[in-house]
């Protein structure tokens, strides 16, 4: 699964719908991850932050991973 991120909405839809799938609380979640359960709430609620570490935290625990690319261009 293959999904452009744009905004902080969209980057806290895909982490949401992505811990639902795999049957997981925001408690359990937060607790893999060492991070609060309010924190992954407001990340899930697209709440602009600076902790972009801590998001990558929650993102590799969740079995996903981040690349860029210059737009248009196709990541392998």
């Amino acid at each position: 699964m293959m999904r452009k991120i744009y905004d902080t909405k969209e980057l806290g839809n895909l982490i949401r719908d992505t811990r639902k799938s795999q049957n997981l609380t925001q408690t359990q979640l937060s607790s893999v991850c060492g991070v609060g359960v309010r924190f992954i709430s407001e990340v899930e609620k697209g709440k602009a932050s600076s902790q972009i570490g801590k998001i990558l935290i929650v993102i590799k625990m969740l079995g996903l991973e981040v690349a860029v690319a210059k737009r248009g261009e196709l990541i392998s």
